[in-house]
């Protein structure tokens, strides 16, 4: 049976009407809720963004004048 054929039958109408019905319900219910544990959550997202994006910065190599304890001045910058 295709998809498009049974979303727009009567059961599949039916199935939407009522699965709209009980998100509607499902999220007015339990909004307090979720607002209770979203300090928890962006505490806990805190660390898995931090893992994933390092990827972006090139690893930790690359620090060799931080090694030396003077920070290298750009070409052309004020001496």
């Amino acid at each position: 049976m295709d998809t498009g054929t049974f979303l727009r039958s009567r059961t599949g109408l039916a199935l939407i009407v009522f699965l709209g019905i009980a998100a509607f319900f499902l999220i007015t219910e339990h909004t307090a809720h979720l607002f209770g544990v979203l300090p928890f959550a962006l505490l806990l997202l805190c660390p898995l963004v931090h893992i994933f994006m390092h990827g972006g910065h090139g690893g930790h190599g690359g620090h060799e004048d931080h090694a030396q304890g003077q920070p290298q001045r750009p070409e052309g910058g004020p001496q």
